[in-house]
């Protein structure tokens, strides 16, 4: 994977998200999160339209307990490993919300969102590993990532995502290896 002078991954299909505005400095910290919509249903195109405020929200009962606001992550990958980018790394995406991570608040400010299709009940795929590595892999080589989190570790009993079925050794001893 490569990542152009823009800030996108050549091996991504964009979908640009109008839910981004510029960083004020760099970035530290890779932030993993799992999602679904509707919850627990996977294949669907719920999350695409939600981050791109294209979302009906009559389309299914669940959709109306969303709360009103603009979200988006920097990268998506899909249960069979497809990759979505959504924001340029180069700038902010609107993933963590309230958060902290060491000491710092704001984490928006300085770190890059992935999101899992999952939910903290079923085991994410070998395709979403392997995507994941190499996504990491190649951020890494482009940035000084510090950390890498779950949203749960920024935003710390108001979200459990990536959840309790993410493998984190198994992530961790193939970045090593």
């Amino acid at each position: 994977m490569q990542i152009d002078s823009n800030g996108w991954i050549s091996d991504a299909e964009r979908i640009p998200s109008p839910n981004f505005d510029q960083r004020a400095g760099g970035i530290d910290i890779l932030v993993i999160h799992n999602i679904s919509l509707p919850p627990d249903e996977f294949g669907g195109d719920g999350v695409q339209r939600l981050f791109t405020n294209t979302l009906d929200r009559n389309e299914h009962p669940y959709y109306r307990t969303i709360p009103e606001g603009r979200v988006s992550s920097h990268f998506y990958i899909r249960r069979d490993g497809h990759l979505i980018q959504f924001v340029s790394v180069l700038d902010r995406a609107w993933h963590a919300g309230l958060s902290l991570w060491q000491g710092r608040e704001r984490c928006n400010d300085f770190s890059i969102g992935v999101e899992l299709e999952g939910c903290d009940s079923l085991p994410f795929t070998d395709a979403q590993y392997k995507v994941l590595q190499d996504l990491t892999t190649a951020l890494r080589k482009a940035f000084q990532i510090k950390g890498i989190a779950g949203h749960s570790d920024i935003a710390p009993g108001r979200k459990t995502d990536p959840g309790p079925c993410f493998d984190w050794r198994r992530y961790l001893v193939a970045l090593s290896a």
